[in-house]
């Protein structure tokens, strides 16, 4: 049973059920469908590479980790971290609390955690590849690049509802209320900056900060 959503062809077992019923419970609409259309896209994007389910990686693992990408950025996930770390670690709550053992729940912690950090995702083992993938695509990707009417089938169950503005205003609303969830040089961190104008640190000014002196024009080392 797949909740309403069997012509997608999500994993069927007892605890993707579950986790649809906690991330749709869990989530704003629009980024629930993303969760459920970054599988659905991390899937195919999977295929083209050759890569099949149950055979080259879990679905079900692939299948946990995209449902739960953006779970930091409900109101129960919302921690003191960036939202991918806060979101890994209720994942893994979620996971640890059905039973599901550790070897299972380090694959979803990594691909939540690593969801928007592209280039590393990518040198992980599949599940972790395809949820950064998945994620990424149904964002930058576009209906084009998909088999003809697919991208059609999956919005008629999961409509986009706005998702790049939602997903945009979750992230800077957490990090205005909570600037320490937004450092520098991080996705939240550059949302942050371009939402409000404020201005980084140079690795200049960082390293002259330190106190090391690496800097020729450095104030001299006090006795």
């Amino acid at each position: 049973m797949n909740d309403g959503y069997g012509e997608l062809a999500l994993p069927s077992t007892a605890l993707a059920s579950d986790t649809i019923r906690y991330a749709q419970a869990l989530l704003p609409a629009a980024l629930f469908h993303h969760s459920l259309r970054t599988y659905l896209y991390g899937r195919l994007l999977g295929e083209r590479r050759g890569l099949r389910p149950d055979r080259d990686y879990d679905d079900e693992l692939l299948f946990l980790g995209c449902a739960l990408h953006d779970s930091g950025l409900s109101a129960e996930g919302n921690g003191d971290q960036r939202f991918e770390l806060d979101g890994a670690d209720l994942a893994v709550r979620f996971l640890t609390d059905r039973g599901v053992p550790p070897d299972r729940t380090d694959v979803v912690w990594d691909a939540i955690a690593l969801h928007t950090d592209r280039e590393i995702a990518l040198r992980k083992r599949p599940e972790i590849a395809l949820v950064a993938l998945g994620a990424g695509f149904d964002l930058g990707g576009g209906p084009t690049e998909l088999p003809d009417g697919y991208a059609d089938r999956v919005h008629r169950l999961l409509p986009r509802l706005s998702t790049a503005a939602v997903l945009h205003d979750s992230i800077v609303g957490q990090a205005l209320a909570k600037p320490h969830k937004a450092p520098p040089f991080t996705l939240p961190g550059e949302l942050l900056r371009q939402a409000t104008g404020r201005t980084w640190p140079t690795w200049g000014q960082l390293a002259r900060s330190s106190g090391w002196h690496d800097y020729e024009d450095d104030p001299p080392n006090s006795p």
